[in-house]
């Protein structure tokens, strides 16, 4: 082999090593709110619902980036969630919540959140339901 080539292949597979490394940091699984309380500082996905018990705190005008609440698993973990940002739309509506961040002593800094928020189509789908009872009903 020519040392170009040598060259080449050496480079191509330092881009490769180099890719692998800046791209593992970005690497997060999904955990339930215990788990995620026993790796603290770990980077983590958390899927949770609002827990409407508790406060929703938010300032629009004092403090338009802060925002916590608190959030339920699935599994029953209860957890004090922090945001540095403004409040999500419809995050009172929403069914579930998607939380990137991590654990920060006895809350979750939450870096990014993600709502699933119930379908318009549900009710659609009850309603033209209805409708089409109520026509076979009234042709019976």
């Amino acid at each position: 082999m020519k040392k170009t080539h040598i060259i080449i292949l050496v480079s191509i597979a330092a881009l490769i090593v180099t890719l692998i490394v800046f791209s593992a940091g970005d690497f997060s699984t999904y955990e339930s709110i215990s788990s995620a309380q026993k790796k603290q500082g770990k980077y983590v996905h958390l899927i949770a619902k609002l827990d409407k018990t508790m406060p929703v705190e938010y300032d629009a005008v004092n403090n338009p980036n802060y925002l916590s609440f608190y959030a339920v698993d699935s599994l029953g973990g209860k957890t004090k969630v922090i945001f540095h940002n403004s409040k999500p739309t419809d995050l009172e509506k929403s069914e579930r919540i998607v939380m990137k961040g991590s654990m920060k002593g006895d809350h979750f800094e939450c870096k990014d959140i993600l709502l699933k928020c119930p379908s318009k189509y549900k009710d659609d789908k009850k309603e033209l339901e209805k409708t089409v009872t109520d026509q076979q009903n009234s042709t019976n």
